[in-house]
């Protein structure tokens, strides 16, 4: 939660009474994600059972449909991360190509403004 400064990384809430934080994986443990903290995000409830096992790239997407404000600096560097720590501890076979293609999607995207 500190690195999203207390804020779902997907909405923008603040967590608090109201709004519960849960731990979302960003690639999803059924595409090969895995539990580390580089592939853990805080997303209130809400977010985190809405999106369920939809890419990154698309819920991002989503979320700007809806009038929401996705953090796009945080989302990526949260990729980029992930990217980082399975170069350096291998493994993860399947989730390099998910990671990838979630990363150049975001790129093209544009990710919004964070």
């Amino acid at each position: 939660m500190a690195r999203q400064h207390g804020r779902c990384l997907w909405c923008g809430r603040d967590f608090g009474p109201l709004v519960a934080a849960t731990t979302d994986h960003l690639v999803p443990r059924v595409k090969g994600g895995p539990s580390w903290p580089e592939n853990e995000v805080a997303a209130c409830s809400r977010c985190n059972g809405q999106r369920g096992h939809t890419t990154p790239a698309d819920w991002f997407a989503e979320c700007e449909r809806r009038g929401w404000h996705p953090d796009a600096a945080a989302v990526r560097a949260a990729l980029d991360a992930l990217d980082g720590a399975v170069g350096d501890r291998g493994g993860q076979r399947r989730a390099r190509p998910y990671l990838a293609a979630q990363r150049r999607r975001l790129a093209r995207m544009g990710g919004g403004e964070g």
